[in-house]
């Protein structure tokens, strides 16, 4: 059994002793109490406690309504832009989302490490509600970044489930207890097409009906939030440590340089080729000083004598953590790529022979995939060599990836078939990631500060992926559409000065578009069709080719990984309070 650790509970004289007004922080208060304790320590019956099953209901729908914020709208947002847009804005839907998860986990994390996490899951869960609010009734596409950016924002919480579930449960079970977290992921990420779909062909509130479903459910999540989750907060972790001093030596400065590096290099990125050319003062001006800012952050993080740093330099020196933190985020560049290349993959090659719904289905594969791989994770996470099966299923993930270059027109099911394995060692890797970030580190009080950073450097490594990806294939199609379908056109009889207004009309989709080609018959729409498709395919390939240079990074630095079973333990990190306590105002 592990040796006792402090009690949870602060007795009555240490919670009314007067703390001194010199006071100053010293090693051991800035990380808190260490509350850990072996499992068998906790009080009969704790795990089917009405407050722990509570809690973990939340963390477990808190995750589902955080993807679908971005999943659920993703697959459908020309159908959005048709009805309250034309917007040449379009793409911040997704871009707002992907933004402020990438700077919120670092800063989450480490903030409720110091202040107790039941205040910002309860905030979190709120302002969900309110974004989701803000994007059902959204009158334009403006309104509806604005939604989305209030989702990202709460989003930084609802997906903080990887240390906040980790801490309540044994070390050992905490493969387990992300496998179950992952299960709330069916609707909201996996099946999340089919169902955006569905609202937007089968109901008569269309798309909105996805904003109408996350109302009900982040409502539902606050009320478990407030009633069950009920950690150690600020007193309990800190004694008789005034908050005002932890407030007053945090590192702003810090804070604000990450921030902004971030954003305006991620903005760059994102930019570049979508909005603005590559070579434009917007994109180049956020790149450079986005990436300055970044480096100064280090410097400053380094050199400066900060008692309260955003971020503990000292995680980078802790190799298992590091690699793990390559290998998470190379990883989740395949699904954030799939997820936002795949369904319109789907919709371009493969839906000439099929129904709209199918293509809705369809589309499902590639998230699904990952679901199906995270749950095999508590099954082979029982046994040794843990980080050896994390490499492995990374290096199997990738493979089947690039494989699915030799997919064309004609290979509906291969492609499935490809992408479906893929994306399941991917998700294997993915959870294996995740729960391993939380036991390769030193101190378990940092749990919320190193998975929040490995989080924010996971969103931000697959953000550039995922642009790198999106910005190789618009610069195919630039070549590939031009070179085949003209010839295939005019091959099939249509006048060379009809081909603009044919390539116009493949991207609207609509019928006036179509009418509008002149001298256009079946046989050459259908020919012309073949060629898009054909030229899609070519520029697909590239991309599947072009993720060989991330995984081949990943299978490199994962042969570097250290063994970690020996930290798998019977160890709880933090227990939920039976009854709430009076927290420190």
């Amino acid at each position: 059994m592990a040796t006792e650790k402090p009690s949870l509970h602060l007795t009555e004289d240490a919670r009314s002793s007067p703390p001194d007004s010199h006071h100053e922080l010293n090693a051991e208060e800035i990380k808190g109490r260490d509350f850990t304790v072996d499992q068998d320590a906790l009080p009969p019956g704790y795990f089917t406690s009405f407050n722990f099953l509570g809690s973990m209901f939340a963390m477990g729908a808190s995750l589902g309504a955080g993807v679908a914020s971005f999943a659920m709208i993703a697959p459908v947002l020309s159908y959005v832009n048709a009805d309250i847009g034309p917007s040449p804005n379009l793409t911040w839907v997704a871009l707002a989302y992907l933004l402020t998860t990438s700077v919120g986990f670092l800063i989450v994390g480490r903030v409720t490490d110091i202040f107790g996490r039941r205040w910002t899951f309860i905030g979190g869960s709120v302002l969900a509600t309110v974004g989701s609010i803000v994007c059902a009734t959204a009158p334009n596409v403006n309104a509806l970044i604005a939604g989305e950016t209030l989702l990202g924002l709460a989003s930084s919480s609802q997906l903080s489930y990887v240390f906040a579930v980790s801490e309540l449960v044994p070390i050992k079970w905490r493969f387990l207890g992300q496998g179950y977290v992952c299960i709330w992921g069916i609707p909201g990420s996996g099946l999340a097409p089919v169902i955006a779909y569905s609202f937007v062909f089968k109901t008569n509130v269309g798309w909105r009906g996805v904003f109408y479903l996350l109302i009900a459910l982040n409502a539902l999540i606050t009320v478990a939030w407030v009633l069950c989750y009920h950690p150690p907060d600020f007193k309990m972790k800190h004694g008789n440590a005034r908050k005002w001093q932890y407030i007053k030596e945090f590192d702003y400065i810090g804070l604000l340089m990450v921030v902004l590096g971030m954003l305006l290099f991620l903005m760059g990125i994102s930019w570049g080729g979508v909005l603005y050319p590559w070579k434009s003062a917007h994109v180049i001006s956020t790149i450079v000083v986005g990436f300055a800012l970044l480096v100064a952050f280090v410097l400053y993080e380094i050199y400066m004598p900060l008692k309260e740093p955003v971020v503990p330099m000292y995680l980078f020196k802790n190799r298992g953590w590091n690699v793990t933190v390559i290998i998470w985020a190379l990883g989740a560049s395949v699904y954030y790529s799939l997820a936002l290349l795949y369904p319109n993959m789907v919709a371009v090659l493969y839906s000439n022979n099929h129904g709209i719904m199918w293509v809705g289905w369809a589309s499902c594969v590639s998230n699904s995939a990952i679901l199906f791989g995270e749950y095999f994770v508590p099954l082979g996470m029982m046994f040794p060599k843990r980080t050896m099966q994390i490499w492995g299923t990374f290096t199997i993930g990738a493979i089947f990836v690039a494989a699915a270059a030799a997919c064309g027109p004609n290979t509906p099911v291969m492609a499935m078939v490809l992408i479906f394995i893929g994306a399941a060692f991917t998700g294997y890797c993915e959870v294996g990631c995740c729960s391993v970030s939380t036991i390769v580190i030193d101190d378990q009080r940092e749990i919320g500060t190193a998975t929040g950073l490995a989080a924010s450097i996971r969103t931000a490594v697959s953000t550039v992926c995922s642009t790198v990806y999106t910005t190789v294939l618009a610069n195919r199609l630039a070549t590939t559409i031009p070179n085949r379908v003209p010839s295939a056109l005019t091959s099939a009889g249509l006048p060379s000065g009809s081909v603009t207004a044919f390539l116009g009309a493949v991207s609207t989709g609509s019928a006036s578009a179509w009418e509008a080609v002149e001298g256009l018959t079946p046989e050459i729409r259908e020919a012309g069709m073949n060629a898009y498709r054909l030229a899609n395919s070519d520029a697909y390939r590239t991309v599947f080719l072009t993720t060989i240079a991330f995984s081949g990074l990943g299978i490199i630095c994962g042969a570097f990984y250290p063994n970690m079973d020996h930290k798998v333990t019977s160890e709880v990190s933090v227990q939920i309070q039976q009854k709430a306590e009076k927290s420190e105002a």
